[in-house]
């Protein structure tokens, strides 16, 4: 069982940067994969990026390569997400997910998720 818990989202102007934060607790971490999903009113939700606990792998969506950095930090059990030059189209909820072992790019392949936190890039 795994909790999440995001927090970091705002209101930016295009260009700018934010950090996401994704706070997780529950047994057995490093067993698992923790990724960042955004949704837009309208779209369904996308994968953005993500990092297995232990190994420190990352897998990022082509639209934010280059902008937004996944980490993980371990003695605050804490994910990461920094996005810089923000765009109006980056504008969504973003959702902190985890999953047991590998990355997977697919929302259904995630069992654990936070409440969502909103960024808003205005143009």
């Amino acid at each position: 069982q795994v909790q999440l818990v995001e927090s970091g989202g705002g209101l930016v102007q295009a260009g700018g940067s934010l950090r996401l934060s994704c706070a997780a607790s529950g047994r057995n971490l490093g067993l698992y994969a923790l990724g960042w999903f955004r949704q837009a009113p309208g779209k369904e939700r996308e994968f953005v990026a993500a990092i297995t606990w232990s190994t420190g792998s990352t897998n990022y969506t082509d639209s934010v390569k280059g902008r937004f950095t996944i980490s993980r930090d371990y003695a605050k059990n804490t994910v990461y997400l920094q996005m810089n030059s923000l765009k109006p189209e980056d504008t969504a909820v973003y959702y902190c997910a985890a999953r047991g072992l590998s990355i997977r790019i697919s929302a259904a392949m995630y069992g654990y998720w936070g409440q969502g936190t909103q960024v808003t890039v205005s143009s």
